[in-house]
């Protein structure tokens, strides 16, 4: 029998029991450590998530012997720290995103992890589903054409309210950007791994519709339900943007748009995209990720229903169930960290790796850093890679 990788995490809020749910069904990975703000909270998700050994404080977990990779499911305030220090005590680190708060930090982190030769890697979790795998093949083997334009939407309704709140609100823990970093984050980095092009240049309108908000004066988890009642909130200033679009340009030339609100009634979390292509449009919506639009001029337009058989070879891996047996968003991370534990097991970064690493975290820091400039200077802005 195979010996497992030991894994440890630190941050166990929305995200990391993700983390810990996904790598667990790969069957090679066992969590052994698990890191909180302090000891009470780090017991109490340890017990939650059957993991054996818990650590008030992150630098304990660093200094485990036996733990050799780290998920850091931190706040993203601790991103940057953490990362850093994973990378010094010599393990390996799976990231969520944004990489870090600022592009100068993330373009340190990377230079940190290419110098370590250790494994680094950046939740991008949507590149990994099946179609999505197989729209990269469709446009790398010349099935669009000529990509001519991309368009798409990453919408949400969670803090549709004045009254909905959550530590992304507050720039000091989240960044200067909010809907923007955190789930345009995710429709660039798509994108650009589809198309195998990069975003050059930007022209963004940011929109703080719910300029004061009321904050609960207890902590609330993402995504959880609220029952208060008035007494319990006191209304604090806002900055960040609810709403943004922003026209962009490729490498290869081809134009976009694309539009990310968290104030968008009714949608829960619809990442949506089509690209335009000399010979046909393929679209696909991530509520609906087993299917996914074809459109032609010249004869009827097809909807492609998930199933192994049907796809590109080099997604079918991306597959693990027949077709009429929906795959989504459990899967993603799934994939993507059969992926990065693949290269553990050799304990060498490959020239080419398979999924998304520090260098795609730090392109999302520089993209963000542009849209926020072109929205103050109201003009096109160059991505500073």
């Amino acid at each position: 029998m195979a010996e497992k990788i030991a894994a440890g995490i630190i941050g166990t809020g929305f995200i990391g029991p993700a983390h810990v749910e996904a790598a667990r069904r790969l069957g090679n990975i066992e969590f052994i450590a698990i890191a909180e703000a302090n000891e009470e909270l780090a017991r109490l998700k340890a017990e939650a998530l059957s993991i054996d050994r818990a650590y008030g404080d992150y630098r304990q977990l660093l200094a485990d012997p036996d733990v050799q990779v780290v998920h850091n499911c931190t706040p993203n305030h601790l991103h940057y720290q953490v990362n850093k220090d994973i990378l010094a005590s010599g393990k390996h680190v799976v990231s969520e995103k944004p990489l870090a708060m600022t592009s100068t930090e993330s373009r340190e982190l990377v230079e940190l992890a290419k110098t370590s030769g250790l494994i680094h890697a950046v939740d991008f979790n949507y590149r990994y589903y099946p179609l999505v795998q197989h729209a990269r093949q469709m446009v790398q083997q010349g099935e669009l054409g000529d990509v001519y334009a991309l368009h798409g939407s990453y919408l949400q309704d969670w803090l549709y309210l004045a009254t909905d709140w959550n530590w992304r609100l507050e720039p000091e823990l989240s960044g200067e950007s909010r809907a923007v970093a955190d789930v345009g984050s995710h429709w660039c980095d798509l994108l650009q791994f589809i198309t195998g092009e990069t975003i050059t240049r930007v022209m963004a309108d940011l929109r703080t519709v719910h300029k004061t908000r009321m904050k609960p004066k207890k902590e609330i988890e993402t995504y959880a339900g609220k029952e208060l009642t008035p007494s319990d909130y006191e209304p604090q200033d806002i900055a960040t943007e609810d709403y943004a679009s922003v026209l962009l340009e490729l490498s290869g030339g081809a134009h976009g748009v694309f539009t990310v609100s968290q104030v968008a009634a009714g949608r829960k979390n619809r990442l949506y995209f089509e690209l335009d292509g000399s010979r046909r449009a393929i679209a696909w919506d991530q509520e609906r990720p087993n299917e996914m639009w074809i459109g032609y001029r010249e004869k009827p337009n097809e909807i492609l229903v998930k199933d192994p058989s049907l796809l590109h070879e080099a997604a079918r891996e991306y597959a693990h169930y027949p077709g009429g047996h929906p795959e989504a968003y459990p899967d993603g991370p799934k994939n993507l960290f059969r992926n990065v534990y693949r290269a553990v097991e050799t304990g060498q970064m490959p020239a080419e790796p398979d999924w998304s690493t520090f260098e795609d975290g730090h392109k999302e820091m520089a993209i963000c850093d542009a849209i926020l400039e072109s929205n103050k200077s109201q003009q096109w802005t160059d991505v500073n890679y």
